[in-house]
């Protein structure tokens, strides 16, 4: 075991301790680069292999091919409405016929005239499209016979297809009833068996696809391997002048490393329990998702269960990856931030911001690349899997393979879950616990410590967790919403026929977005760094808005050529008539709805608006009015969010069906690339500053590294605004990939995708009101955990500064006292950070398996036990509550957080009358607040002397030289029992840090903790999460009872 290091964290041995070696980030660059190489080539080579005449196709040739399936499908919609009486009337001849063989009729059966003669017309709208598969590819041949010759093969379609019946053409009874029946039966199998294989468009749909994902992938992985390479060129050995610099230096190479340590501990504990998860639940996955349903009977199909318990193990190692690599690269560069942050004027703040940037940038661009890759590669796996020869022609079975590659989603999902849950409760248990020992408790006499200062033993578990929960957690919270989108996208265009002949480039367009996305990103994120430079505090926040904002603007411009290329003319999703412009619409949609929602999350919860100012101002009578203001913005926060989320579910279920909101959810994160980099660039701008205020670095690096973190946290609640955004649509999308596949096996007039689900049936509305309940249930447990664990983390911290010798007394000094004590050759008590880090991995790896089980198993046994209908009402329930849920915590949180930190710069100042019997005027007094006097600035003394008489002292300089001179009196001033005379006469409260107001606004920012930074975020997994697993184990609900479960809950019809 390491020295220093708890056993309680040490889980891996001696052996597989985290060790630094030189390098090994450059290596595993090149080693990426070379497999991505390696993918390229095989996919090629693969997709010049299914290619059975030509080998190489032009793109003229590949746009005449597309123009001419457009046309023949569009007249084939049009010949399916002039047909479909005729179609109603053969099949009343076909029931008459058997009728009269099962009762031995003598009687020739009715002729298709007369028959037809009594059919009735249609009367629902979509009766026209409720075809089967091989109706559509019958009349597409038909038709195309004798119009349409292939561009590119030079033969006519009708070739490889199936000649269809003569309507005219009388069928008599034959002699052997018997022998007829069967012969039906074996052509009616013949034909199930074939509904579901598609023919290939050809292979040149497949290169073009290859060479867009994996060369836009392959751009993502080497400029993510570029910004790290300028991170990493950043050394920790500065040139110090004196010796007080380089000790520094020390201090914060050990702090860096103390972090680096502890977080690469507790993720290798977590993630001990996250792969044996995925080996139990995978193995749980391969017996359900086996256990399916076939023409109304139940059957098991293992090898469907194992290719979705792979794509489950894949997705699950994939979101690991993704994890590990962002806190990684995070610990890796904080340390060097707070070192650029030494740079004087104009190049500290350039240097400083781009190097917390572009660590940002790192995890953003390799997450996307990584994912997507992994993803694409899979699908062409299950594509040759999936797939069945007929000479020289290729049919894929297009609904198994999407249904299998569903369990990518589920895997990156379920370890997300963890992730956020585990990750968020040792996060917030270690900040809670620093802050409340600090701010509110303090060591004693009154004496207050920052919540970053070395001598508060929480300090670095604080620190770790920011990497852990933050970094590594949302990484993999974001890398599940993109595998669901993605997932419930394409297994939804895997059911529209159109969709399946357009051929593979339409059936993986859903990818094309986020290839998109990467290199959009890439060349806009040069404006933050090198053309819109950052050279003053006031341009960090605006850099980061006008990066998001550009970047949307390029993605719009973007994306309309590629969606127009990748997609059919027409299609018909459901009865839902969808061109490739709609489908624009919808992804556009998302992606502005997105930012309008992050924005609006960024007024709700940033000190630059009213309402945070708000909220702080309310800290004048106490923590309970502060914590009344919270809880009131929050609930109106989401007013405007939910209203944008259901004009972008409207418009796109409206212009696409389900469809649509899975691509708007895709639109919305078509920039995942430069939200995952401002969002890692807040955590790592607050590790920068914690670094600092530990190396008790001059105030100016200081103020350099609080106005990053500032702008992190802004930063942070428009991520936040994104992820719950994006949640609620995937999880919309993923409801509908839900009722698809399980309408796959319903009769026409049962399917749930034709006549919806009865929220009047009492499975339904119950299942609605028990799935709304379950994110409360949620929220309790990880919030009650948080609290625990807080409470256990301030216990030891107590323990610390009572039995450490010295260690109180250190605390309770100065920066300039503990340097002369430093110089005079004393040693000063250092607390033990690894008992708090082995406390918070505890409490966060113990207390994250309860609600990941309730989220987990609760659609699970609902569909085993009550059926299909109830699992829909659980998801409705749960996604609708949610959905409010997660905005008000986060922005409830973010508020508390922002007002404490508004009160910190000592914005409150000037804002509070001090009431010591003299009459004033309160409507003056704020006027003049509102006037501009408020602030430190209007708090200026005189004298830096106690007593002097010279003008325009700071007043924190004026506070220290009270504090020493005249102790008493300075705690008369921190309670509020003395008011100081502002510069316009006015008599105020100080409302600054270590003041009452502060200790008010810290109460409300640790209780908004878990709210912001674990149940909140957390509860976008959870509505995913229930939704993907529902996605998954479809089949096998609709194999116990037709859909109704054990209890026959349901309605449903048998098959």
């Amino acid at each position: 075991r390491r020295k220093g290091m708890p056993a309680s964290i040490n889980v891996a041995g001696a052996a597989l301790q985290p060790r630094q070696r030189k390098g090994i980030w450059k290596h595993a660059a090149i080693m990426c680069f070379a497999g991505a190489c390696a993918l390229i080539a095989l996919s090629a080579y693969q997709s010049f292999s299914s290619i059975p005449e030509r080998p190489y196709v032009s793109l003229l040739e590949k746009s005449a091919h597309q123009t001419a399936k457009k046309a023949v499908l569009h007249s084939a919609v049009s010949a399916a409405q002039q047909r479909k009486e005729a179609e109603k009337a053969y099949q009343v001849h076909r029931e008459a016929k058997h009728a009269a063989q099962q009762t031995h009729a003598t009687a020739k059966p009715a002729t298709l005239d007369e028959v037809k003669s009594a059919a009735k017309p249609a009367t629902h709208p979509t009766e026209a499209h409720a075809m089967k598969k091989t109706d559509v590819v019958k009349m597409l041949h038909q038709h195309a016979a004798a119009h349409i010759v292939h561009p590119v093969h030079g033969m006519k379609l009708a070739e490889n297809g199936t000649n269809g019946t003569n309507s005219t053409e009388e069928e008599a009874a034959p002699e052997d009833a018997g022998a007829e029946d069967e012969k039906d039966g074996e052509e009616e199998e013949k034909e199930g068996e074939s509904d579901q294989l598609v023919a290939d468009a050809g292979g040149s749909g497949v290169l073009m696809a290859d060479l867009f994902i994996f060369i836009c992938g392959a751009i993502g992985l080497l400029f993510a391997a570029f910004l790290f390479w300028q991170v990493a060129a950043v050394s920790l050995d500065s040139a110090a002048a004196t010796a007080e610099m380089k000790a520094s230096d020390e201090e914060l190479k050990t702090i860096y490393t103390t972090i680096q340590q502890g977080a690469q501990s507790f993720l290798w504990a977590e993630y001990q329990i996250c792969f044996l998860f995925i080996a139990v639940f995978g193995a749980l996955v391969f017996v359900l998702v086996s256990h399916t349903v076939e023409k109304g009977e139940a059957v098991w199909k293992f090898d469907v269960g194992a290719l979705t318990a792979l794509s489950f193990v894949v997705g699950g190692l994939t979101s690991i990856l993704s994890g590990f690599i962002g806190m990684m690269v995070a610990v890796y560069s904080n340390a060097r931030t707070t070192v650029m942050a030494k740079g004087e004027g104009e190049k500290g703040w350039t240097e400083s911001f781009n190097t917390a940037f572009r660590a940002g940038g790192v995890m953003g661009y390799s997450l996307v690349a990584i994912s997507m890759m992994v993803l694409y590669v899979l699908a062409l796996i299950y594509r040759d899997y999936f797939s069945v020869w007929d000479g020289e022609e290729r049919k894929v079975d297009y609904k198994n393979l999407f249904e299998c590659i569903a369990g990518y989603g589920l895997g990156g999902s379920a370890i997300a879950m963890f992730g956020r849950v585990g990750g968020g409760i040792f996060t917030k248990a270690a900040d809670v616990g620093a802050d409340l020992s600090g701010k509110v408790i303090g060591v004693g006499d009154g004496k207050k410590l920052d919540e970053d200062s070395p001598y508060n033993p929480g300090v670095i578990a604080d620190n770790v967790g920011d990497n852990v929960g933050d970094v590594a957690g949302m990484g993999s919270d974001l890398f599940g919403s993109f595998g669901e989108a993605s997932c419930a996208a394409m297994l939804i265009g895997a059911s529209c026929v159109a969709v399946e002949e357009a051929g593979w480039t339409a059936l993986v367009f859903p990818l094309f977005i986020s290839a998109s996305g990467i290199v959009v990103c890439l060349l806009v994120s040069f404006v933050a760094t090198d053309l819109y430079i950052v050279r003053k505090e006031e341009d960090i926040e605006l850099a980061l808005k006008i990066q998001l904002f550009l970047t949307s603007i390029f993605m719009t411009l973007v994306l309309w050529p590629v969606t127009d290329w990748a997609l059919p003319g027409s299609m018909d999703i459901h009865g839902v008539e969808v061109t490739p412009f709609l489908c624009y619409i919808c992804i556009a949609a998302g992606l502005w709805g997105g930012c309008a929602i992050g924005f609006l999350t960024e007024y709700f919860t940033s000190h630059s608006y009213q309402p945070v100012r708000d909220v702080a101002r309310s800290a004048e009578t106490g923590a309970a009015t502060n914590i009344i203001y919270g809880l009131a913005l929050g609930y109106q926060s989401v007013v405007a969010p939910v209203i944008i989320i259901s004009f972008i579910i409207f418009i796109s279920f409206k212009f696409a069906g389900m469809y649509g909101v899975a691509l708007a959810a895709l639109g919305m994160l078509s920039t995942l690339a430069t939200c995952l980099a401002i969002d890692v660039y807040g955590p790592i701008s607050d590790n920068a500053g914690g670094i600092a205020e530990m190396c008790e670095m001059p105030s100016e690096v200081r103020d350099k590294t609080d106005a990053l973190d500032a702008a992190g946290n802004t930063t942070a609640a428009i991520g936040k605004g994104f992820a719950i955004g994006s949640a609620a649509l995937v999880s919309l999308a993923l409801f509908g990939a839900f009722v698809t596949r399980a309408s796959d096996n319903m009769h026409d007039e049962e399917k749930l995708t034709h006549r919806g689900v009865n929220l009047l049936s009492p499975v339904v509305f119950a299942f609605v009101l028990f799935g709304a309940m379950v994110p409360y249930w949620f929220s309790a447990m990880t919030m009650r955990s948080v609290g625990e664990a807080a409470n256990a983390m301030v216990k030891e911290i107590a323990r610390q500064w009572r039995e450490i010798e010295g260690l109180s007394e250190a605390a309770g000094l100065d920066f300039n006292e503990r340097q002369a004590a430093k110089d005079q050759g004393k040693a000063l008590a250092k607390p033990d950070y690894d008992r708090c880090i082995g406390i918070a991995t505890t409490a966060s790896l113990r207390e994250m398996i309860a609600p990941g089980l309730l989220v987990i198993l609760s659609p699970i046994l609902v569909g085993t036990f009550c059926g299909v209908e109830a699992v829909a009402g659980l998801l409705t329930g749960a996604i609708v509550s949610s959905v409010q849920l997660a905005i008000s915590m986060s922005n409830t949180g973010g508020a508390w957080d922002n007002a404490k930190k508004y009160t910190e710069k000592g914005e409150l100042n000037g804002w509070f009358m001090f009431r010591d019997g003299t009459p004033v005027n309160e409507d003056q007094f704020r006027a003049a607040a509102e006037a501009g006097n408020s602030g430190n600035k209007c708090m200026q003394q005189k004298g830096s002397k106690y007593g002097s008489t010279d003008e325009g002292v700071d007043i924190k300089t004026w506070l220290s030289k009270v504090e020493q001179e005249d102790p008493a009196r300075y705690q008369k001033i921190m309670n509020g029992d003395e008011g100081i005379t502002t510069t316009d006469g006015r008599k105020c409260i100080y409302a600054g840090k270590k003041s009452a107001s502060h200790a008010a606004v810290v109460v409300g920012d640790t209780v908004g903790d878990p709210l912001k930074d674990t149940s909140g975020p957390a509860l976008n997994i959870v509505m995913k999460l229930m939704a993907i697993i529902s996605v998954v184990f479809a089949d096998f609900f609709m194999s116990i009872n037709d859909g109704n479960g054990i209890l026959h809950a349901g309605d449903l019809k048998p098959m």
